[in-house]
């Protein structure tokens, strides 16, 4: 169980400092953007940076799917990204970081844009993972 609750800590922690990383280099982006005049109002900010935190739990607290060796690994990732995913759209339209989508082809494409960060960090998260458990199972063939 105290190992349970670390791992749900550390994956929180995780998540969380991904989001806040990536809100903040989009909001130096959109600063450059608008050549220095961006701003936000009406407590924009601290509702973002709640909603930062709310999709970094959304991602952190459901990887602890894939310390459960019983699932096969498409249904582990079908659960982590799954809830993820839907936790980020929900914020990102509740804080306005979907926009105004003119049409549904250009939602798509702006829902689109704005995942693909999640599935690139969860593919390097994995390649490393893999390159850790080979170096491990070597070390393990190298002593028998």
């Amino acid at each position: 169980m105290r190992e349970t609750v670390r791992e749900l800590v550390k994956s929180s922690v995780i998540g969380i400092g991904l989001a806040m990383t990536i809100f903040c280099l989009s909001g130096v982006v959109f600063d450059f953007q608008n050549n220095g005049t961006f701003s936000m109002d009406q407590y924009r900010f601290t509702k973002m940076v709640a909603g930062c935190v709310l999709v970094g739990l959304g991602f952190g607290i459901p990887s602890i799917v894939y310390s459960k060796d019983r699932l096969p690994m498409l249904i582990r990732v079908i659960i982590h990204m799954g809830i993820g995913c839907a936790v980020y759209t929900v914020v990102a339209h509740a804080v306005g970081w979907m926009g105004g989508a003119s049409s549904l082809g250009k939602g798509l494409l702006i829902a689109a844009i704005q995942l693909a960060p999640a599935f690139l960090i969860w593919f390097l998260f994995m390649r490393y993972n893999r390159a850790e458990a080979r170096k491990m199972n070597d070390r393990i063939q190298a002593m028998k």
